[in-house]
């Protein structure tokens, strides 16, 4: 079993794309330090604040056709 970083690179890169895509699920899970005491209320305040936005007119808003043909063409392009 490789030990050193690049060869374990080079073994992960010769996985299926099934197999590459779990293992960097894994490792990127891997990464988190744990969970932050605030994110939840941090991101409750945020998702309320953006509510509020859309529904007083303050968001610009589009609808998902426009939004969905910009991603498709911007992914075509590269």
């Amino acid at each position: 079993m490789p030990t050193e970083p690049t060869d374990v690179l080079s073994t992960a890169l010769a996985l299926p794309v099934r197999d590459r895509a779990r293992l960097a699920h894994e490792l990127l899970l891997s990464l988190d330090a744990g969970s932050d005491a605030d994110a939840d209320v941090a991101w409750v305040a945020e998702l309320e604040q953006r509510a509020r936005e859309v529904r007083t007119g303050a968001a610009i808003t589009e609808d998902w056709a426009t939004v969905s043909s910009r991603l498709v063409e911007r992914w075509r392009r590269r």
